[in-house]
């Protein structure tokens, strides 16, 4: 295996063989794909640049050989499924997805729905019952899903999000039910085998990306409600100040894939602890310059601060995915 294919991120791995394998190819994996994976592939092969030889020899090699080792005659093509979905994307990235495939694998209703825009999801769900706008806010991805909330009704968002971080999964029954009535909906399925859904994980997730102040009013609702639920949550959520509990290759690599001046306007009135993790993860001169920018700054809106801090999140979230990056404070094995 060469030596530039071992520096390959997976993504990078999974959009240099898509690209490989020609145009019809790979359109044909990608409808297989749900919108935040395409647009995580798509973006990944814009950003390859200079592709050499080596390098495609390399995955090829990779991928020929995982093939020849795993799809022998008697395979388990759900085990083979999630071994490379989770070698692709990474453990957390494809746990997210894996059920979807596997256990929601002829749904129609529900997938249909992911690619719509959220005020079209928000308008669709609007007047179904709390619980199954939790189910439906649990299949999207979380910041799909925090899009979605704050367009709804705001005495809904707080029982919403209960109900969300106190599900423990969803019925075979139910969830095809869910799926023909979304099908329906949107004018257009079976074999579906239940999915685990929900959990204050995904509560937590939904809350990081949402508006500051939204998420906080939220919060005290649920503490209101349930404080030890509400204790949970917080426990989970990962706000812009946790990247100090980066470790220093984590910020080195999360700061080569963001700009200078989304960094500059979300490090405004963020404590010094994060601010000297970020200079000290930078050459002395452009530590230097950061901090001169930071101190002749024109005051900045809150909202355009609150902007680039979860714009940078979901960049560390991303490379958290691809297990680039640990976010935490490293006392567990867990990426999220």
């Amino acid at each position: 295996m060469s030596e530039k294919e071992i520096d390959l991120t997976y993504p990078q791995r999974a959009a240099l063989l898509l690209l490989a394998v020609g145009q019809d190819r790979a359109s044909a994996v990608l409808k297989h794909m749900g919108p935040k994976e395409v647009q995580l592939i798509g973006s990944t092969m814009a950003g390859l640049g200079a592709i050499s030889p080596e390098m495609v020899d390399a995955v090829l090699e990779e991928f020929i050989t995982r093939i020849k080792d795993e799809t022998g005659l008697g395979i388990n093509s759900d085990e083979f499924i999630r071994n490379m979905l989770t070698g692709a994307l990474g453990a957390d990235k494809a746990g997210s997805i894996i059920d979807r495939i596997l256990l929601g694998a002829n749904s129609k209703g529900i997938e249909q729905l992911k690619w719509l825009d959220t005020r079209s999801i928000a308008d669709l769900i609007r007047l179904e019952h709390p619980q199954i706008v939790a189910i439906i806010l649990s299949l999207l991805d979380s910041d799909q899903a925090a899009d979605v909330l704050a367009l709804l009704p705001e005495n809904m968002r707080s029982d919403i999000l209960m109900r969300i971080a106190t599900m423990e999964g969803i019925q075979p029954a139910a969830l095809k039910e869910l799926d023909e009535i979304m099908e329906k909906q949107l004018t257009g399925s079976d074999g579906m085998k239940s999915s685990s859904v929900g959990g204050v994980d995904t509560v937590a997730n939904i809350l990081n990306f949402m508006e500051g102040s939204v998420s906080e009013h939220i919060m005290e609702d649920i503490n209101d409600n349930n404080a030890v639920l509400g204790q949970e949550i917080m426990d989970k959520m990962f706000v812009f100040e946790d990247l100090s509990t980066v470790d220093d290759r984590g910020i080195q690599t999360l700061l080569r894939e963001i700009s200078t001046d989304r960094l500059l306007l979300a490090l405004r009135g963020v404590d010094d602890s994060l601010k000297d993790k970020i200079f000290g993860n930078m050459s002395r001169r452009a530590a230097e310059m950061l901090k001169d920018d930071l101190e002749a700054a024109p005051p900045a809106r809150l909202s355009e601060v609150e902007s680039a801090q979860k714009e940078i999140l979901g960049i560390a979230k991303k490379l958290a995915d691809a297990g680039e990056i640990m976010l935490g404070s490293g006392s567990g094995d867990e990426l999220v």
